[in-house]
């Protein structure tokens, strides 16, 4: 495992430690994501935001410049999500951190799953009980959007 790899592995995991909230309900999905589209707006960002409990959407919003294909990347990312119980991130760079190429060596249909950054799980006392995502910058900034208002909520509470 390289050096670089192993650093950036470590703060994803602690991101997943840290970032959890000690209740999680409807009205919180409906707050962090009108605070996740009020931060890519202000930013004229063109993303997709999502955000589930369990297995139901509970908060959706397109930008502009965002299309249904950032629909298609965010179905992928929380299955890997939902699968692995970690960040899409997380799960790509712990395949690349081992030379492993996601895609083949996970065999798993990639037109379902993707390990790429955008997706988080959401936390309830060491528990997931959803997921949220954004779609439509690079993957890195991706998942520094939704970690950026993670913070920002929990800070809020």
């Amino acid at each position: 495992m390289h050096t670089d790899d192993l650093a950036q592995l470590q703060t994803l995991l602690e991101q997943e430690r840290t970032l959890q909230f000690d209740a999680f309900i409807h009205d919180d999905a409906w707050a962090l994501g009108t605070r996740l589209r009020s931060l890519a707006a202000a930013r004229s960002l063109p993303v997709a935001i999502s955000i589930v409990l369990g297995d139901q959407r509970v908060f959706h919003a397109g930008l502009a410049g965002s299309s249904a294909d950032n629909d298609g990347w965010l179905e992928r990312k929380f299955a890997v999500v939902r699968r692995y119980g970690h960040s899409s991130l997380a799960v790509g760079v712990e395949c690349r951190s081992r030379g492993v190429d996601f895609d083949v060596d996970a065999r798993l249909d990639p037109t379902r799953f993707a390990a790429h950054g955008g997706a988080f799980p959401l936390f309830v006392r060491g528990s997931m009980v959803g997921v949220v995502g954004v779609s439509g910058l690079p993957q890195l900034d991706d998942h520094a959007l939704v970690v950026e208002a993670l913070r920002a909520q929990l800070a809020a509470a």
